[in-house]
């Protein structure tokens, strides 16, 4: 891992994330390819036309966009599920990271710039509705009764050089191996559901610093 600001989907198997080459980055530039890969890791396997009606688009599109993601190794047809005329998509296996390099040209830099942005608004949307959730029925929506013990949103300030906040995020992802191993393909176990882990570290920049 390195201290450059970065974007890292879920991973589905352990180890560091792949850095997503132009190629690959090109592919997943498009928000509705975002959302298609969002919406894979939040309810597991989809069709096409499961898709349309989750996004609001057509199956013709969804298919289109499946079909792109699918060719740069994003998504893949679940074996043994679906028909000729029903296919059925999940994530491939594996995260990927999206970091500025120093030899990056404007385009590249401005597509790693929206893929980044989109993934972060996707994040705060989740974030947001769960506050919308706790602030409107705290203590009668049954989901969040279920879990109000297994959330945290927390901040921690410190100052540290970029050598040591370097270190805290690499343990960071080692304890995250170790302790979400037994988390891993589980979409069909009673009782689960769908989390997000979410650390952020970083420098908080100023116009000073």
């Amino acid at each position: 891992m390195t201290d450059s600001p970065e974007a890292t989907a879920a991973p589905a198997t352990q180890g560091p994330p792949k850095i997503l080459g132009p190629e690959r980055l090109k592919a997943l530039s498009h928000p509705l390819r975002l959302r298609i890969l969002d919406l894979l890791q939040t309810h597991g396997s989809l069709t096409a036309s499961g898709l349309a009606e989750l996004v609001g688009e057509s199956s013709g599109s969804t298919s289109y966009h499946l079909r792109q993601l699918a060719r740069h190794e994003f998504v893949r047809e679940v074996e043994g599920k679906g028909t000729a005329r029903e296919r059925w998509w999940e994530q491939t296996p594996g995260g990927y990271r999206i970091a500025p390099e120093a030899d990056d040209d404007v385009g590249t830099r401005t597509a790693k710039s929206m893929v980044n942005a989109q993934l972060e608004k996707t994040r705060q949307a989740k974030i947001w509705h769960l506050l919308d959730v706790v602030d409107k029925a705290p203590d009668v929506d049954p989901r969040y009764l279920a879990w109000k013990d297994s959330i945290t949103l927390s901040t921690t300030l410190l100052w540290a050089t970029p050598e040591q906040l370097a270190s805290v995020i690499e343990a960071f992802h080692e304890f995250l191996d170790v302790y979400t191993a037994p988390l891993r393909g589980q979409e069909n176990v009673a009782g689960t559901a769908p989390v997000q882990i979410h650390f952020n570290a970083f420098p908080v920049l100023d116009d000073g610093a």
